[in-house]
């Protein structure tokens, strides 16, 4: 069975912290469900870790569409978070049709969305529809053209912003609110205003919960790793060097053997070749 909002909502309320990792197919939600994360994130950071773009800007609903399928079909017990893309919910109607989409033919069970006081009447209006939404302030990666890669919130006024987002996000209905890139006595201080949970990435060890990109946790990349993450494991060179012995073995004739081929009984084999000997070429 699958974990619920009300499960979220209930690991805050006795304290227990609160995993979540980034997902973007059936193979990495399979391992992540497997390790008992509550939480699976379809970011549209798809669009620079799996598709190559610059950001997340070019990330389309049809490709959310596409990789939160995956991810719902590899996983059974976690509950599934789909990113709303840039643009996509620019309007109440646009965000109904856009969430529609994440919940009836994806199969998520929630969509996340960034912004605070600006898109609070969209959220409203999801939840009363019965569309769980998380919430995303601070840094939000689909406005960096406007507000650039920093830390949000080092500013009194721009601090007390986000204290105001983060409480409007909760009136309107979100479940719970992510914290990127904030301060992290500011995190702290939105986390004790709160009643739902906030998931911090780069925001200190305060927030409710934590998330972090599947690539980043994993060493998916051999010569970058944010601030804010960790690895737990150097998967780049790990796969480099299996690679590199394959191609090795493939080429030295070595790979495969005769443990990874099939067997053919040889009169059958000669049965065959005498059938195609025996019959007349054009």
């Amino acid at each position: 069975m699958r974990t619920t909002i009300r499960d979220i909502q209930k690991l805050k309320e006795r304290g227990e912290r609160i995993p979540m990792v980034t997902a973007y197919d059936y193979t990495s939600a399979q391992l992540a469900d497997r390790a008992g994360v509550p939480l699976l994130l379809v970011g549209d950071s798809l669009g620079m870790v799996v598709l190559g773009y610059g950001s997340t800007v070019p990330v389309t609903l049809d490709e959310m569409v596409h990789h939160s399928k995956a991810v719902v079909r590899g996983s059974q017990q976690a509950l599934v978070v789909g990113d709303l893309p840039f643009l996509t919910y620019a309007s109440v109607d646009q965000a109904i049709h856009s969430a529609g989409r994440m919940l009836q033919e994806a199969g998520v069970q929630a969509v996340k969305l960034e912004g605070g006081v600006t898109v609070a009447p969209t959220v409203a209006r999801l939840v009363a529809l019965g569309i769980p939404v998380m919430g995303h302030i601070g840094y939000t990666p689909q406005s960096e053209h406007q507000i650039g890669r920093r830390v949000q919130g080092r500013q009194a006024n721009e601090a007390g912003q986000l204290i105001e987002d983060a409480l409007a996000l909760e009136a309107a209905g979100a479940f719970a609110i992510v914290l990127e890139l904030v301060p992290a006595p500011l995190a702290h201080a939105i986390t004790a205003r709160l009643h739902i949970p906030t998931i911090g990435i780069g925001a200190g060890v305060a927030c409710d919960g934590q998330v972090q990109v599947w690539h980043d946790i994993l060493g998916l990349y051999s010569d970058f790793t944010p601030r804010h993450t960790r690895r737990y494991a150097h998967l780049a060179e790990t796969i480099g060097a299996a690679l590199t012995s394959y191609v090795a073995e493939v080429r030295a004739g070595t790979f495969p053997t005769a443990e990874q081929s099939a067997t053919m009984d040889e009169a059958t084999l000669q049965a065959a070749l005498d059938q195609v000997q025996a019959q007349p070429r054009d």
